[in-house]
């Protein structure tokens, strides 16, 4: 962290929502940058015999100072904008009249516009507005001044008042590009984070395709999605509802499911503590293995592990890239047990159709549906500890590449009887 980022921080919270967080930071950038700049404007007023007209930039300088050490030490953010939004509106036009209207003071008026734009920044657009029309108001009230207020004051020489208007057109906008720069970077950075945290819980071509929609939807909220044509991938795309979101048919892919083998007992004798650490340490495992073999991790159901192959994007081997993974699985556990942790797995595997996508408006969830899923699940149900139970499709998918044994025929609750296989390991 920079000595900027550090300074900008000053008055936040932990916990502060990330848009709360740029209002606090560039407000505390901008009220730094204005107390810098001022020390010109307060050294030359003083040296031209202009002692009143010094006072106001030092004023803003005193009391910005004390509201920064007051924020970092109380944190009270809405204090110290309003003051802060206060000053910088008000002595600008204060200073103008002390001089002796636009011209004499060479429009120094101009850092009003701070509070004009910037609360926008600060607060919003909606509470930015009263601050915009008092701005308007003020420079309408000096323009009616202006010509009393010009008769009264001796104005600046020429030089002085041609510097000043240099000063003030370059620091103002100085510090709206520092204001901007700082707001942006800082939105690009909230934007990157939750982008990442995102690409965390969908696949980056479905994160892609929703947030697409929803910048659809706010463009258009009364717009109905159409049906999309297959894709060339093979993918039949699902009539794209409001509430529905995302839906995709994916022709072919394998869905495996995992199962931590006796874990209520030992959830009941570790403790929540206990669970936790075995759990972390069991599926992070399980997330490198579905990077490593560029599989899709769907979800954790309690102490179940939920991974598939062929999808979002299709790939000709998403079945040995399955079968490999639930190989690597069991091999992890058995070196878990010789380590002294006691886990043993239940694994099941089916190859089929599926439906994948996104359904719903809130805490967002990449799932899938179908047959296909239902008899993996119910594969990893009736296998037995440190097995790999293939479906009948699975099974004849995989027999030329790995050493699949049949397995008795069973009966699966609404598919009937079926043969399963064994997955023992790869051929010679």
């Amino acid at each position: 962290m920079t000595w900027l980022d550090r300074f900008a921080s000053i008055g936040l919270r932990d916990g502060d929502d990330p848009d709360v967080a740029i209002r606090k930071r560039s407000l505390t950038i901008a009220a730094g940058s204005i107390v810098v700049l001022a020390t010109a404007w307060t050294a030359t007023f003083f040296a031209l015999d202009r002692p009143l007209a010094a006072a106001i930039p030092l004023t803003y300088q005193v009391a910005a100072v004390v509201g920064l050490v007051a924020l970092w030490r109380t944190k009270r953010f809405e204090l110290f904008r309003a003051v802060q939004l206060s000053l910088m509106l008000v002595l600008p036009f204060a200073l103008q009249w002390t001089l002796g209207g636009f011209q004499n003071a060479s429009a120094v008026s101009l850092w009003a516009l701070v509070t004009a734009f910037g609360a926008v920044y600060f607060l919003d657009a909606r509470r930015a507005i009263p601050w915009f029309v008092a701005f308007i108001a003020l420079v309408l009230v000096s323009g009616i001044l202006d010509p009393f207020v010009a008769e009264r004051v001796e104005p600046l020489p020429d030089g002085v008042r041609t510097a000043f208007f240099v000063l003030n057109m370059g620091s103002v906008a100085a510090v709206a590009y520092v204001l901007l720069q700082y707001f942006v970077r800082d939105r690009e950075r909230a934007r990157a984070a939750s982008d990442a945290l995102l690409l965390n819980v969908l696949p980056r071509s479905i994160a892609d395709r929703l947030m697409a929609l929803d910048e659809r939807e706010r463009r258009d909220p009364d717009a109905h999605a159409a049906h999309a044509a297959p894709g060339d991938d093979g993918h039949g795309a699902l009539p794209d509802v409001r509430g529905s979101r995302i839906a995709e048919a994916h022709p072919e892919v394998t869905v495996l499911f995992a199962d931590v083998v006796d874990f209520t007992p030992y959830a009941e004798r570790v403790g929540p503590d206990g669970v936790f650490e075995l759990l972390d340490q069991v599926f992070s495992a399980f997330d490198r293995l579905v990077d490593e073999f560029g599989l899709e991790k769907i979800k954790t159901i309690g102490d179940a592990y939920m991974a598939a192959g062929g999808l979002p994007e299709a790939r000709p081997d998403h079945a040995e890239a399955v079968a490999g993974m639930a190989l690597r699985m069991l091999q992890q556990a058995a070196d878990w047990r010789a380590a002294g942790l006691p886990v043993r797995l239940r694994i099941g595997m089916e190859t089929g159709p599926v439906i994948a996508g996104v359904i719903g408006r809130r805490k967002f969830i990449y799932d899938l549906w179908g047959d296909t899923v239902n008899i993996a699940s119910r594969m990893e149900t009736y296998g037995e500890p440190d097995a790999i139970v293939l479906g009948p499709r699975a099974a004849r998918r995989l027999a030329s590449t790995f050493r699949v044994e049949e397995r008795e025929t069973i009966q699966v609750k609404g598919k009937g009887w079926i043969t399963p296989g064994s997955l023992l390991g790869p051929r010679p």
